[in-house]
């Protein structure tokens, strides 16, 4: 099992930046990848964007392309999500995940959850 633990979501004002954290802990030797997904009320969740443990390869879904930046520190077991010019459609709750597969950016590829950090953007 992994457990995952996402924090740093909150209430901002558009054109804000904010960090996500994700912290890993128990068999965290087998997941290869890391992604995030972000779930606005009402919608499906969404992929943001996800990377490698090993090779720290990211890759980034259209939504959020050019607002984001993922990020890992393999020694804290962490994943980051930096996210700037936040706008009031960004408004969702963000997902951490983890998956044994090398290469996922839907939902169902990813085996293990974090329970979700809100993230409000007021205009």
């Amino acid at each position: 099992q992994v457990q995952l633990v996402e924090s740093g979501g909150g209430l901002v004002q558009a054109g804000d930046s904010l960090r996500l954290s994700c912290t890993a802990s128990g068999r965290t030797f087998s997941s290869n990848t890391m992604g995030w997904f972000r779930q606005a009320p009402g919608k499906e969740r969404e992929f943001v964007a996800r990377i490698g443990w090993s090779d720290g390869y990211a890759y980034y879904g259209d939504s959020m392309k050019g607002r984001v930046t993922i990020s890992r520190d393999n020694a804290k077991n962490t994943v980051y999500l930096q996210i700037y010019s936040l706008k009031p459609e960004d408004t969702a709750v963000y997902f951490c995940a983890a998956t044994s597969w090398a290469w996922a950016v839907v939902p169902s590829h990813y085996n293990y959850w974090g329970q979700g950090t809100q993230v409000t953007v007021s205009s």
